[in-house]
């Protein structure tokens, strides 16, 4: 099996890390079915998520070099949010869907290292010859 990307930097936790925290785990994961009806409605609702999304939860436990968080995702989309709000969207579903599209490429020159001007210049030059568009720049080397 191949190992996930490095995600985080620093001393890196025992591999058999999930196997020694499954007890712990297990008594969780009681205490969320013992709570799966609680009258509490907030203890109910989390003891719910804790069981529908328990791989997700604790996939860091078995992949330690996943991110704990999505907030770098988060953190990508978050400028493009606030320029749909500013903006009041898009009129059509091709609007949108271009909206999305280009979004996308310009985040993932941007996290390559290379500018997407660049990139979506070629993507117009090459269709405007009814050639296909070039595929997304391999990331830049570093100096």
């Amino acid at each position: 099996m191949l190992a996930p990307p490095r995600a985080r930097e620093g001393p890196q936790p025992p591999a058999d890390l999930y196997q020694k925290n499954c007890g712990k785990l297990d008594a969780f994961s009681n205490l969320c079915v013992d709570h799966w009806d609680c009258a509490h409605e907030k203890t109910r609702q989390l003891a719910r998520e804790f069981i529908h999304d328990w791989e997700a939860i604790w996939a860091v436990l078995e992949f330690p070099l996943l991110p704990i968080t999505n907030n770098e995702a988060e953190q990508a989309l978050r400028h493009w949010v606030i320029s749909r709000r500013i903006s009041q969207g898009t009129r059509t579903e091709q609007g949108s869907r271009v909206f999305v599209l280009l979004a996308s490429v310009i985040e993932t020159c941007r996290k390559r290292g290379v500018s997407p001007w660049t990139y979506l210049a070629q993507v117009v030059k090459q269709r405007r010859k009814g050639e296909p568009a070039p595929v997304l720049p391999e990331p830049a080397s570093a100096p």
